[in-house]
């Protein structure tokens, strides 16, 4: 899902380099930005609760309080991922370099991963599973969202009101199930405001949320959503949470679709809020795992698959409050492991893919290449004439 380095961001492809969904940019002077450590613990702490989220799906049915604190988190960490894809995209401009980042850390990676994911199902359990890449299997939906946004982030730049308009633009969504499920585009069109909103963010935004007053209201605030979750199970489909359908193929009457759009915006950025106010600022052990969050992501998604196909969660005492804890502390640890530097450079010729035998040389790019690398010989000359 969220991920790779900061500064003006480029296009997303890995974590830690200039590739990724979240890159390094370049200083003025042309070396890389310092990594912002909030933005990267945002990142590992965001990737452990969409892990986490995960592994608790098959215990939802038989705990409310598991169900309940799936949908608080639910309402929140994807929604967090697309606003820091989208604040860390604000210089995407559509430049030859960004578009070829573009594909090599999201194109490429996409056609790997869903390849991999579809082979792996037929392997495993499902020798019958179909082969498209117009249904991106579990997870992947997120490459193409980001893919697509992305592309979009210089019009965003161009309108008077980009938020309300990419409010619109979901709400119309929800109401609209003719869309289909190719490319998971309702996901893509129902997250589109969260992204919207990433790239209207500024630093100064961040730095508010942070404060101590924000920091002690979320405590009560988060205490009264997952309240809300808690009464909200046996009344309220949790698949709107997904924003996967439209109102209609919820069985619920299209006008439900603008207001849950609406009630789940507001209700996402308030919790995102909240869970900003308390990542802390400063470098911990877990800041160098926010550069590995793309590996986390695309790679968590095999351990989970498989442990529903091999029913890992079938043993009486998974489905109790000690199993529950275990669950969650195993999936927190192993995407942690996941996003891990040994894992990434293991896995970086598949997550970052340079692939230079797909674009031709850029003209500029080889001139400036040719430059840079006789500068220093030139300099050598100056000073040999000086003395």
């Amino acid at each position: 899902m969220i991920f790779a380095s900061h500064g003006r961001a480029l296009p997303p492809t890995a974590p830690d380099g200039a590739r990724g969904p979240v890159f390094e940019a370049s200083a003025p002077g042309g070396g890389a930005r310092p990594r912002d450590a909030f933005l990267d613990n945002t990142k590992y702490l965001a990737i452990v609760l969409v892990a986490v989220a995960h592994a608790w799906e098959p215990l939802r049915d038989t705990s409310r309080a598991t169900e309940a604190l799936y949908r608080f988190v639910y309402v929140f960490h994807m929604p967090a991922f697309v606003i820091v894809s989208g604040y860390l995209s604000r210089g995407f401009e559509g430049r030859p370099g960004q578009l070829r980042r573009l594909v090599t850390g999201i194109a490429l990676p996409y056609l790997v991963f869903e390849t991999a994911l579809t082979l792996v199902l037929r392997w495993a359990d499902a020798p019958q599973r179909p082969f498209t890449l117009l249904d991106p299997g579990y997870g992947l939906w997120f490459l193409v969202a980001l893919f697509i946004w992305r592309l979009t982030a210089p019009l965003w730049a161009l309108l008077r009101h980009p938020l309300a308009v990419s409010l619109v633009i979901a709400a119309l969504a929800s109401v609209s199930p003719a869309i289909g499920g190719d490319l998971d585009l309702q996901r893509v069109l129902q997250f589109l405001p969260f992204y919207v909103l990433g790239l209207r963010l500024r630093p100064g935004h961040l730095r508010a949320v942070r404060c101590r007053t924000v920091r002690l209201l979320a405590v009560p605030v988060a205490a009264m959503v997952l309240t809300v979750a808690y009464w909200s199970t046996p009344v309220i489909d949790r698949k709107w949470l997904f924003r996967s359908s439209a109102a209609q193929e919820l069985g619920a009457p299209w006008w439900s679709g603008p207001v849950m759009t609406g009630l789940l915006f507001g209700g996402a950025v308030v919790l995102t809020a909240c869970f900003l106010a308390w990542v802390p600022s400063h470098r911990t052990w877990f800041t160098t795992l926010g550069a590995g969050t793309m590996y986390g992501y695309l790679l968590h998604v095999y351990p989970v698959q498989l442990s529903r196909v091999w029913d890992w969660y079938g043993p009486g005492w998974v489905d109790s409050p000690v199993g529950r804890v275990t669950v969650t502390l195993a999936a927190a640890a192993t995407v942690t492991v996941l996003c891990t530097p040994p894992v990434r450079r293991v896995f970086r010729f598949v997550v970052e893919p340079r692939a230079q035998w797909l674009f031709r040389q850029d003209a500029a790019d080889a001139a400036r290449k040719r430059l840079a690398a006789e500068r220093p010989v030139r300099a050598e000359e100056l000073v040999r004439v000086a003395r």
